[in-house]
């Protein structure tokens, strides 16, 4: 049976035809089932999460009203191990919640568990596999996430997003992934990789469900996605990287540019100005030099637990000045300056989500550099799963909004997906 998504969920059991224990115990037999090959759970304590339910159900109401989330295990949970995937962190519980889960509970959802992360959400995978095939990345840095998302564990689930790690493994795993205007949600409790770019975001089947998750992260009345807006006028941007795209990518893209101006939106090529085709450079000088510095304790005190792949990460940014990261702040004020300008002429930009389709292999997660170009902007961004690429295996397209225009991105995603 399709596994409900978090609105149809929430409506039921404001009808009474659900409960909140039911829908936790069907989400638990589904895990057990399934996640001896997806492995997209580092910690889950059943009797905990239908101890939620119950208290769920005996409290009603709420925006998620006992709704299961995973949450990426770089983010505190007062009652659970948060281990960063690092034999430094393993074992070791948080004295309280991170800001977005303490908002979930407020809300009535049931924080399902820990989902897997690569070490630190940077390189070093953990063992989640992809749940379309098992021998392809689901993608990183929120693998687990993505994973149990797409495998119908859970209908909700929290990623963060440095580089491309939100709207990649959404794309690698075919679901919707969702990186807010940067600032929008808290990041309080969750472990700092960049100051300037790290952004907390959510993982879903369908737009509703964004909305609604969304909603109780602001801690405001959920917006619905309006699916009665005109049609819209697209910027197809194919970034300075669009050599680096797969044939796949490329070919849908392309076909999906001509199938929204059929369906009657403007869309128009956008380049951007000169001045930034080498702005992923900037965003690489800016996480460089800040994940050296905040990464300071785990090489100190604990080297050598660190991975090969992050210490080589840290060798390579020591390498980084002050003066290279200053100079690439200041283009980053210009670049956000000049990408709020495209939205003039446009009310979204169309660009790839990915190079192309998963990976094979576990070890390597993916190139981020469809993504990282947006996270530094600040911009918010959805992926909409689009299909499948030679391998058989989901391909997704990326859309860019206005920052803080969260909502329209929404709506403007709600009619492409439509034309899909």
């Amino acid at each position: 049976m399709k596994p409900l998504s978090a609105t149809e969920a929430a409506q039921a059991i404001e009808e009474g035809t659900l409960t909140s224990e039911k829908l936790i115990q069907s989400c638990l037999d589904r895990i057990a089932e399934r996640d001896g090959t997806v492995k997209a759970w580092v910690h889950l304590d059943p009797s905990l999460a239908l101890k939620q339910a119950r208290a769920a159900d005996a409290a009603q109401g709420g925006v998620l009203r006992g709704i299961p989330i995973g949450v990426k295990d770089i983010i505190d949970t007062h009652d659970m191990p948060t281990g960063h995937n690092s034999a430094i962190f393993e074992g070791k519980v948080p004295f309280g919640d991170a800001a977005c889960v303490a908002l979930c509970r407020t809300a009535n959802a049931v924080i399902m568990g820990k989902t897997v992360t690569t070490e630190f959400a940077n390189r070093h995978p953990g063992p989640t596999t992809n749940p379309h095939n098992a021998a392809h990345t689901p993608g990183g840095s929120s693998s687990g996430s993505a994973a149990a998302v797409a495998d119908g564990h859970v209908p909700l689930a929290f990623g963060t997003q440095t580089g491309g790690s939100v709207i990649r493994p959404a794309a690698y795993c075919g679901v919707i992934g969702y990186k807010p205007t940067f600032g929008d949600f808290s990041r309080v409790g969750i472990k700092m990789q960049c100051h300037s770019v790290d952004t907390l975001g959510l993982m879903a089947r369908t737009l509703d469900d964004i909305a609604l998750f969304r909603g109780a992260v602001l801690a405001l009345p959920p917006v619905p996605v309006a699916r009665d807006i005109a049609a819209p006028r697209i910027g197809f941007l194919r970034t300075p990287i669009w050599d680096e795209a797969e044939d796949d990518t490329k070919a849908l893209l392309e076909k999906t540019a001509v199938n929204l101006s059929t369906a009657g939106a403007t869309v128009f090529d956008i380049v951007f100005g000169n001045a930034f085709s080498d702005i992923l450079d900037d965003h690489g000088a800016i996480t460089g030099w800040e994940s050296l510095r905040n990464y300071a304790d785990e090489r100190l005190r604990n080297p050598d637990k660190v991975s090969a792949e992050l210490t080589a990460i840290m060798k390579r940014s020591e390498a980084i000045t002050f003066e290279r990261y200053v100079g690439a702040q200041r283009k980053t004020v210009a670049f956000k300056a000049h990408v709020d300008s495209l939205f003039d002429k446009v009310d979204v930009l169309l660009c790839p989500s990915a190079p192309g389709e998963a990976p094979k292999g576990q070890e390597f997660t993916g190139d981020p550099r469809f993504n990282s170009i947006w996270t530094l902007a600040g911009t918010p961004c959805v992926t909409l799963p689009a299909g499948t690429g030679d391998m058989n295996m989901p391909l997704g397209i990326q859309l860019v909004g206005l920052r803080h225009d969260d909502d329209k991105l929404l709506s403007t995603a709600a009619w492409v997906a439509a034309q899909l």
